[in-house]
C-alpha cells in the first residue's frame, strides 16, 4: 500500500511525518490514520506538527498499515516480542506477531537479544508485520560486541541505529535520558536500575567516566531518523522498579532531560514519544502523567503498567493493567502490555495472549473514561446481545471471542444453548433478565404509584 507513497519522497532530506504536517502536508498516512480514528485529517495533521501525536512510519516498512499514538487518538496497546539466548528462534517470534496482531496490538516492539542471528529475525518481523515495529538497538550493539560491554564505542551505536532504520524498524527505544550525574541519585533505592537499556550505559559511563554517547550524539541520530522518519522512543533508564522507588529524584531528573531532548529532536521535524514507568503505586499516576506532560511539551506518552502492587508474581498483567487503565485515563497515549511472567521469564504464546487482552480491557476502559466519541457502542452492542441472550453476537463482539465461547461451552456445549434463555450461573429458573417487563405494563404501573402511596414493610 506504502510503495507508491513513498517513492515521491526520493531524495528528500527529511521525510518524517511532521515534517510534512508542519509545512502544511498531509500525507497519505495521515489520511489513512483520520480514516481509522474517525477524525478530522487537518486535527491529525496538527497534531503531528505540533508533536502530541505520531505515527511511526519508516519509508522502508512497505506493508505497514500507518497507526497514530497520540491524546487526541484512541489508546493504544504495544505488544513485546523478542528472542534471547535461552529460549526462542525465529519461527516462534513470528507466531508472536502474528498471535500480537490477532489480538489487537496496536504495535509490537521485538526485544531480541540472542536466539538467532538478530537481522534475520527482525527482518522477518518486519516483513511480517502490518503494524509499526519498535526495537531497543542497544541490545544489538552489545551483541555485536559480544557482551564486552566496556569495548562499546559511539559508532557501535550509530552503525545499528542506522541498520535498524535502513531494515525498516518504524520507532526505537533510545537511553539517551540517562546522564553520569544521575547514577548516584539511585543510592537509596531498593531495586536500582532495572531497565536493561539504562543498566548497560550505566555500567558504560561507571567504567569509562564518560557521559553518556546516546546524549553526546543524539544529533547524529536525529540524523538517522530524518533519512527514514524513525521516532524516538524516549527510554525510561530510571524508571522505578518497585513501590518503594516511585516518583523518586533519579526518575525526575531523567524525565527533565527527556524533555529537553524531546524539544531538541522537534527543532529538527523528528517524531519523539516518551516512555515512562514502571512501578507506582494508584495515588502517584496521575501526577506522573500530569508530571510527563509538563516537562515533555505533551509529546506522547508511553507506560510500562505501572504495576500498582509488588507482591503478585504470575499476576501482574493484573497489577499493571489497573494502572495501565488508570494512567490512559489521565492521558497516556500508549501502554505497554506486561504479561504473567513479568519478572519470572520470558512469555510464550498464551503469555502473550493474555498480556494483550489485559491491555485492550484497560485501553478500552481509558477510552470510555475519557469520553471519546464511539467508545462505548461496542460495549452497549454486547449489553444488548446479553440481555437478549444472543450467545454468538456476545462472542463476536467480545475482546477475545475464543475464550468466552470456551468457558460458555464448558458446561452448555450443545448448539441448542447457544439460543437458551440461561447461563449455566442462574440456571433455566433464576435469570433475572428473564424478567421482561414491556413499557405498557411499567406505564400502567407508574399511574398506580401515582395514586397509590406506597407503604413500607
Amino acid at each position: 500500500m506504502r510503495k507508491e507513497w513513498v517513492a515521491k519522497r526520493q531524495g528528500q532530506s527529511n521525510v518524517t511525518q511532521m515534517n510534512y504536517a508542519r509545512q502544511g502536508i498531509i500525507t497519505e498516512e495521515m489520511d489513512y490514520v483520520a480514516k481509522r480514528e474517525n477524525l478530522p485529517v487537518e486535527l491529525i495533521r496538527d497534531e503531528v506538527a505540533r508533536g502530541r501525536m505520531i505515527i511511526p512510519a519508516n519509508i522502508n516498512h512497505l506493508n505497514l498499515e500507518p497507526m497514530c499514538i497520540g491524546i487526541a487518538s484512541k489508546c493504544k496497546v504495544n505488544a513485546n516480542i523478542g528472542a534471547s539466548p535461552n529460549s526462542s528462534d525465529i519461527n516462534e517470534e513470528l507466531d508472536k506477531l502474528k498471535l500480537s496482531v490477532k489480538y489487537g496490538a496496536d504495535t509490537v516492539m521485538d526485544l531480541s537479544t540472542g536466539g538467532g542471528n538478530l537481522d534475520e529475525i527482525r527482518t522477518a518481523i518486519i516483513n511480517t508485520s502490518p503494524v509499526p515495529i519498535g526495537t531497543v538497538p542497544i541490545y544489538q550493539a552489545l551483541e555485536s560486541v559480544h557482551g564486552n560491554m566496556e569495548n562499546l564505542t559511539p559508532n557501535d551505536f550509530l552503525h545499528i541505529i542506522e541498520k535498524h532504520a535502513q531494515q525498516g524498524v518504524d520507532y526505537m527505544t533510545i537511553h539517551a535520558g540517562i546522564l553520569i550525574e544521575h547514577l548516584p541519585l539511585v543510592r537509596n533505592r531498593i531495586t536500582g536500575i532495572v531497565s536493561r537499556g539504562g543498566g548497560i550505559l550505566a555500567r558504560w559511563m561507571l567504567h569509562h567516566h564518560k557521559q553518556n554517547p546516546l546524549y553526546t550524539h543524539f544529533d547524529d541520530i536525529i540524523e538517522i531518523f530524518k533519512k527514514y522518519d524513525v521516532s524516538f522512543s524516549l527510554g525510561d533508564s530510571l524508571r522505578p522498579g518497585c513501590q518503594h522507588d516511585a516518583s523518586d529524584e533519579a526518575q525526575l531528573a531523567e524525565l527533565k532531560t527527556l524533555g529537553q531532548l524531546t524539544r531538541r529532536a522537534w527543532e529538527h521535524n523528528v517524531q519523539v514519544m516518551v516512555e515512562g514507568p514502571g512501578h507506582v503505586p494508584m495515588d502517584q499516576i496521575e501526577f506522573n502523567v500530569k508530571k510527563q506532560m509538563e516537562e515533555c511539551s505533551e509529546a506522547p506518552f508511553y507506560v510500562l503498567g505501572p504495576l500498582v502492587t509488588d507482591i503478585a508474581p504470575g499476576y501482574d498483567h493484573i497489577t499493571s493493567a489497573i494502572g495501565a487503565a488508570m494512567a490512559g485515563w489521565y492521558g497516556t497515549a500508549m501502554l505497554c502490555y506486561v504479561t504473567p511472567k513479568e519478572h519470572l521469564g520470558l512469555p510464550n504464546a498464551e503469555d502473550v495472549r493474555n498480556g494483550l487482552i489485559a491491555y485492550k480491557i484497560a485501553a478500552h476502559a481509558a477510552d470510555i473514561a475519557r469520553h471519546r466519541t464511539g467508545a462505548r457502542d461496542r460495549d452497549d452492542e454486547l449489553s444488548h446481545a446479553r440481555y437478549n441472550f444472543d450467545w454468538n453476537r456476545q462472542f463476536e463482539l467480545s475482546l477475545d471471542p475464543e475464550r468466552a465461547r470456551e468457558y460458555h461451552d464448558e458446561t452448555l456445549p450443545a448448539d441448542i444453548y447457544k439460543t437458551a434463555e440461561f447461563c449455566s450461573m442462574c440456571g433455566p429458573k433464576f435469570c433475572p433478565m428473564q424478567t421482561k417487563v414491556d413499557a405498557d405494563a411499567l406505564t400502567e404501573l407508574e399511574k398506580f404509584l401515582a395514586k397509590e402511596p406506597v407503604t413500607q414493610g
